[in-house]
């Protein structure tokens, strides 16, 4: 018999960043290692990941990270992990893998231990052992885990959602689960993300209809962004086009590579002739598509809008398409890109949040995949706390006991001795690394609070100049404030601070001493000046002094 822990290093009452553990005695297998994107609050950081110093500490006993598919919210941590932790055993399908590896350093990939795995062929490790089933997801090769301990089977869903039109590598075995289900099943670990959705999420996951209506309107050029990785929405985009017989412009090299490599491999099934060059970027009959890589959605059709791209310019004959319906998290900054397009002159057209959606479980799916598994414990995963407790409703609906369904927050270990739940109320420490641009570390509280400042109240620069003999000022001390004052209007404010700095240098040099306390002076001119500033403006800018001897 065993003793099993079960906790989120990510993925509870958020979006994203899902990491999910499971200790069955001294080994720990990991569920996913995603990433989620910043919602502006935090200045400039591109996405987060959760903090893997549980990881680091427990390298030793950890048996692999078992990724279910290749989308940043599920695998978009593990470049950064394995950059720190290079022998850790990441297991994925041969896509998942090879996207990882599209995300991940050269140098890195050399030092990783990657190990491809294939749906229904077991994995044992010792008295453990792990079997992919695939399920369907907007990506081919997605799967779900079946961990079997002594106790019971724990089944991790990953993303999922029941559509019988999907065939091939998007196809769920669903005999395969039955027979999970029938054998026993301890724990079901299931995304919550449409759990409020009534209904079956199939047939509003496919939008060719849309698409072709979009493509018959717009007598012009098309501008379309997708979320990157999603190849089903790819594939439906590329067929309506070439019925339409326009050809499409692949814009980014990250994108470029994706589908060439989707296309040599078989996940897509393409005209290559359909493919444009960048000769047909302005060719009115031109789908040009674009996506985001790694950062904020929208990042690269918000640079085109801006006017930053160097291939592309907004027209108003264009049309703008949003090829994926918004998410909780993002409605906001869609509005906001939607009024800018329009702003422009330009035709915009976004699916219906409402009418449409992602390739995730909604009510009924989750209701079939309960009764698939019978689970004895049910713990909702992925989403905000909402979308875990309206899949909560869902499983007590089934007849699951209120006590045997597990609501918990990232941390909270939901612990298992000889298959009986503890109540257990430890919790282990979690945090999240914020990540800005091809910084591999964490930014941190204090890199923020100083963006903060700056976006607020901007910057004021006092340099001056010291004979280095003598210990007096030779120039200055100079004014430059960028986002602070209006300089033109603020020409006494800027003297009194000339004065103020003056003063205070003065006042902190010792003329006797060998060396000038640089540490001192800048200090006691930021303490000065920052009560000044505040008592004439109510601003505090951040102050930095710039002292040089010749």
């Amino acid at each position: 018999m065993s003793k099993i822990k079960i906790f989120a290093l990510g993925g509870l009452n958020e979006n994203g960043k899902n990491m999910y553990v499971v200790n069955v005695d001294e080994d720990i297998f990991v569920f996913d290692a995603g990433l989620k994107y910043d919602n502006d609050i935090n200045l400039g950081i591109d996405y987060i990941i959760p903090n893997f110093d549980y990881l680091e500490k427990n390298k030793k006993n950890i048996k692999g990270i078992f990724l279910t598919h290749g989308h940043d919210g599920n695998m978009g941590a593990v470049p950064d992990i394995i950059e720190k932790i290079p022998s850790i055993p990441i297991y994925g399908t041969k896509l998942t893998l090879d996207i990882v590896k599209q995300d991940t350093a050269k140098g890195v990939i050399e030092k990783a231990n990657f190990i491809e795995i294939k749906p229904h062929n077991k994995i044992d490790f010792g008295k453990n052992s792990i079997f992919p089933i695939s399920v369907t997801h907007s990506i081919p090769s997605a799967v779900c885990y079946v961990l079997y301990t002594p106790d019971g089977a724990i089944v991790y869903t990953g993303d999922f959602t029941f559509d019988s039109t999907m065939i091939g590598d998007y196809k769920t075995d669903i005999g395969k689960l039955a027979y999970v289900g029938k054998q026993g099943v301890l724990c079901l670990m299931c995304e919550s993300f449409y759990a409020d959705k009534p209904g079956h999420t199939s047939p509003n996951n496919r939008v060719s209809e849309f698409i072709r209506d979009v493509l018959n309107k717009s007598k012009d050029r098309i501008i379309a962004t997708v979320f990157p990785a999603h190849f089903y929405r790819i594939q439906e985009i590329f067929n309506e086009a070439t019925k339409a017989h326009r050809k499409i412009v692949i814009m980014g090299k990250p994108l470029q590579e994706l589908i060439n490599y989707a296309l040599n491999e078989g996940y897509l099934q393409i005209n290559k002739d359909m493919i444009g060059t960048l000769a047909d970027l302005d060719n009115k009959n031109s789908i040009v598509l674009i996506s985001d890589e790694k950062e904020k959605p929208f990042a690269n059709l918000e640079r085109i809008i801006k006017g930053f791209d160097k291939y592309i310019s907004i027209k108003d004959t264009d049309t703008i398409f949003i090829t994926e319906p918004s998410y909780p998290g993002i409605e906001k900054r869609l509005a906001v890109i939607m009024d800018e397009i329009a702003m422009l002159g330009a035709d915009a057209t976004c699916l219906s949040s409402k009418k449409h959606l992602l390739h995730h479980a909604s009510r009924e799916d989750l209701m079939l995949m309960i009764n698939l598994m019978n689970p004895k414990y049910y713990m909702p995963v992925k989403g905000e706390y909402r979308n875990q407790y309206a899949n909560a409703e869902i499983a007590e609906d089934l007849g699951i006991p209120k006590e045997n369904i597990i609501l918990k927050l990232n941390g909270d270990v939901f612990e298992l001795i000889n298959g009986e739940n503890t109540n257990s109320l430890e919790h282990i420490e979690t945090d999240e690394i914020l990540i800005d641009g091809n910084n591999s570390g964490d930014v941190g509280n204090l890199v923020l609070k100083d963006r903060e400042m700056l976006s607020e109240n901007g910057i004021v620069i006092i340099s001056c100049t010291l004979d280095k003999n003598t210990k007096k000022i030779l120039g200055g001390p100079e004014i430059l404030t960028r986002g602070f004052i209006y300089v033109k209007e603020s020409q006494d404010l800027l003297e009194e601070t000339k004065r103020i700095s003056r003063e205070v240098i003065e006042t902190s040099l010792d003329e006797t001493a060998k060396r000038v306390d640089y540490a001192k002076i800048k200090n006691d001119v930021r303490d000065v000046l920052g009560k000044f500033f505040y008592k004439e403006t109510e601003s505090k800018p951040m102050i930095i002094t710039v002292i040089q001897e010749v």
